[in-house]
């Protein structure tokens, strides 16, 4: 495919991208990950999956349905803004569930343990949904919430700007511009969240299919805490690397949080973002293989 999206597809994500440090893959990202793991969990586990999402309903969201994995795959992001008759949030107390703010220039585990504490962060409600499913005793609207939730968490995670940051939201507070084009409100979170994402997805083979089983034994392996270290690898060496051209924890001179300094608006050009499509490709697919070892490991 051509290397730069159109200006109108620009526009669109813009417009569509408001970018919170909360606002997850964009519809195709979440809702691929969640097709890879459905072709990949056991029978047994989509038969559950589907009986599960039958009770949707319970939820009361409707103009949010979750009826399909796909559906779900996007429903903790859709229920964001809906209020109670009083103008309540419902859901805002899950604001903080879909990311964790680990610094990348910091030790990893003593930076995760305080973004993780009080259980406020997605690492930690991947787990906590994964126990609500196996749990007999977990009531329905519970069980499709936590099956929701579960299957959002996990592509959130593996959006790297969601497991690792440097002062900066998640990229959200550096403006890019992406080739050729730099409208006002694209940064770097809204280029991993949607754009990249989606070329990356659309680069090669379709990435929903029966992997082998080697391959899911392979990129399965580990835990929740694992693939949080790696996801946050992958945004620092990665993502910040190859946005500031170096090193994102070189010193620097400049007395700020961070250490190298971020320009102004930072530029990606071809060059880069062409290199990042196997890193943005590969996220997606151990997110969907990842949702389906959770998945069976919860209900199959």
């Amino acid at each position: 495919m051509r290397l730069s999206l159109s200006a109108a597809a620009i526009a669109l994500a813009v417009a569509l991208g408001v970018a919170s440090p909360v606002g997850a893959y964009w519809e195709y990202g979440h809702e691929t990950i969640a097709g890879i793991a459905m072709a990949n969990v056991t029978p047994r586990t989509r038969a559950a999956v589907k009986r599960i999402l039958a009770t949707s309903a319970l939820l009361d969201t409707p103009t949010c349905p979750a009826r399909t994995p796909q559906q779900a795959s996007v429903w903790a992001d859709c229920v964001k803004p809906l209020k109670d008759a009083a103008g309540r949030s419902r859901f805002g107390y899950a604001y903080g569930w879909h990311f964790q703010d680990v610094e990348v220039c910091e030790p990893f585990e003593q930076s995760l343990e305080q973004a993780c504490r009080d259980g406020a962060c997605v690492s930690a409600q991947i787990e906590r949904d994964v126990a609500l499913l196996r749990d007999p005793a977990t009531g329905a609207h519970d069980q499709v919430q936590a099956l929701a939730f579960l299957i959002h968490f996990v592509g959130d995670l593996h959006q790297p700007l969601h497991a690792g940051e440097r002062h900066d939201k998640g990229g959200n507070d550096v403006p890019v511009s992406y080739g050729g084009y730099a409208p006002d409100r694209l940064n770097l979170h809204s280029v991993w969240d949607g754009l990249l994402a989606e070329r990356a997805i659309t680069t090669g083979p379709t990435m929903i299919r029966r992997y082998p089983a080697a391959t899911r034994r392979q990129v399965a392996a580990g835990s929740v805490a694992d693939w949080s270290r790696e996801s946050w690898r992958v945004a620092r060496d990665t993502v910040y690397a190859g946005a500031l051209k170096g090193d994102p924890c070189a010193p620097s001179p400049a007395s700020t949080p961070a250490s190298t300094p971020v320009p102004a608006r930072v530029a990606l050009d071809e060059a880069t973002i062409a290199a990042w499509l196997p890193a943005a490709r590969l996220e997606i697919e151990r997110g969907g293989l990842r949702l389906a070892k959770e998945l069976d490991a919860a209900l199959g």
